[in-house]
């Protein structure tokens, strides 16, 4: 990225400025400060910051969601925004019923409703505790040179459209018979460990360890692949999606030609609308290459609802009695005709990202320079434009500032699931988009960081990455603590 400087720093009188600079600089403490080649390279704060999505922005007020149209949405479009908005909110039901309009849940599924797992909006959680069972966090499946597990498919499913398992809270175990039992339920336990900075301050970071109870079609082999994975928040997808693929393209470093450890690179995944290879960007490992493709497979996958794209119901061959239960299809074939997908895709292509607040305060303007100086920027890269779209000219153009590449890197093998997905190995993971995330507990209460859910603050989020971010972390880790402290609270600015 190239960033024009004012022509005071093309002059002699620059270099003045600088020799009295390094010569008389001292902070508060009488420290010695100096300007460094990393400084130089900061590039100066711009208004459009203060607009993650641009003209779409909206205001945090009255409350905080992420559930806003886009600020300059066409009014004849904002009925269908609420239309798709209702459709997401609307919980499925066990077919057959005499509507036809939300009947087909399942045979297995996770969630009744889109926005179960996605509250408001925003990330989904993960328990604390070891009796929970998991919801709006999925794990994913795969056997060794598999794509998917072959009895259980490629992610499981912890609840069913059996009485045995809706009335599993009020009646005594046994009682009831499955005739469509779950997958599984999922649970985790932590294990914790203490961190400690040099200056000698300390923070506890934790680890999840997946367990899986009444396994309902068989044992799963011990070289199983399971991958934790929490509900991402879906603000600014419609603005993600007119991202050029070139402008992502141009960050993409494979083999780390300009070695700066740094080496992201673009998966290439299957797309079933074109029946062709793509670039993904949507997904946690970015194996997911269009909008339609991720609403459409969460539908389909998450809720077990089917649709033009995935027409199957979620079961495989190894389970008959899903496969024998009644379902919801229409004329076409499906429980989900294209119009009504169309709407929920639309209403999630509308959503808003939220503006930031206090986004020129001093100490916020300091942790924006520790930003880019320890070198969080060269994977969260602030800002795209999108392009242009005759269908949603409201969503093109736009300077937006999502602060992601969405592109894989490897994350160190702390933070590996062992699960290959396309091209991602089990270390590589999408760049997380920072916007909003300061907004992410005023949304829905959750403060769950990273894939797995691990981390529950931006600090511990920053000491868990690892891999090609080994040198950034490094650096994080030896500023002082008010440098840590205001580089955290930039990030929960944005």
């Amino acid at each position: 990225m190239i960033f024009s400087y004012p022509k005071l720093f093309q002059s002699n009188y620059f270099y003045i400025l600088f020799a009295a600079l390094f010569l008389s600089a001292c902070d508060d403490e009488g420290r010695k400060t100096r300007l460094s080649t990393e400084q130089l390279s900061i590039p100066p704060y711009q208004k459009s910051e203060a607009l993650p999505g641009g003209a779409t922005s909206v205001s945090s007020q009255p409350f905080v969601s992420f559930m806003y149209p886009a600020d300059n949405i066409d009014q004849n479009l904002r009925p269908l925004f609420y239309a798709g908005k209702a459709l997401a909110k609307q919980p499925w039901v066990k077919a057959p019923t005499i509507t036809f309009a939300r009947d087909g849940l399942g045979p297995l599924y996770n969630a009744r409703t889109c926005l179960a797992c996605h509250a408001n909006g925003g990330k989904g959680s993960i328990p604390t505790d070891s009796k929970s069972a998991l919801f709006s966090t999925l794990v994913r499946l795969s056997s060794p040179g598999l794509a998917s597990h072959p009895i259980y498919g490629d992610q499981l499913q912890t609840q069913s459209i059996s009485l045995a398992h809706q009335l599993r809270s009020s009646v005594k175990e046994g009682t009831l018979k499955h005739d469509i039992a779950p997958e599984a339920y999922a649970y985790v336990t932590w294990t914790k460990k203490e961190f400690k900075y040099p200056d000698g301050n300390q923070v506890i970071l934790r680890t999840p360890a997946l367990t899986l109870d009444k396994l309902a079609y068989g044992e799963m082999a011990t070289e199983t692949q399971m991958s934790l994975r929490v509900a991402p928040a879906i603000q600014g997808m419609g603005l993600i999606e007119l991202i050029k693929q070139v402008d992502i393209d141009k960050l993409s470093d494979e083999h780390d030609n300009n070695h700066d450890g740094i080496s992201g690179r673009v998966n290439l995944v299957f797309d079933v609308q074109t029946q062709q290879v793509s670039p993904g960007r949507f997904g946690l490992k970015s194996n997911k290459p269009s909008l339609v493709m991720t609403i459409a497979g969460a539908f389909a996958n998450d809720i077990g609802i089917s649709n033009h794209l995935f027409p199957a119901q979620p079961c495989t061959e190894q389970q008959p009695t899903c496969n024998r239960a009644e379902n919801g299809n229409d004329d076409e074939g499906v429980e989900l005709p294209r119009h009504l997908l169309k709407l929920v895709v639309d209403f999630n292509r509308n959503l808003a990202p939220v503006k930031r607040l206090n986004s020129q305060q001093k100490t916020i303007l300091e942790g924006r320079s520790l930003f880019y100086s320890t070198g969080c920027h060269a994977c969260h890269n602030p800002s795209f434009i999108t392009g242009k779209s005759d269908n949603f000219p409201h969503l093109s153009e736009q300077k937006i500032w999502p602060y992601s590449d969405f592109l894989l890197h490897d994350m160190g093998e702390e933070l590996s699931d062992g699960r290959p997905d396309y091209l991602a190995s089990g270390r590589e993971w999408r760049t997380a988009p920072l916007w909003g995330l300061g907004f992410q507990k005023q949304v829905n209460g959750s403060n769950a960081y990273l894939h797995d859910g691990r981390a529950t603050t931006v600090e511990q989020a920053i000491l868990w990455h690892d891999g090609e971010a080994a040198s950034t972390q490094s650096k994080f880790i030896n500023l002082s603590k008010a440098e840590r402290s205001a580089l955290i609270n930039f990030v929960e600015s944005l």
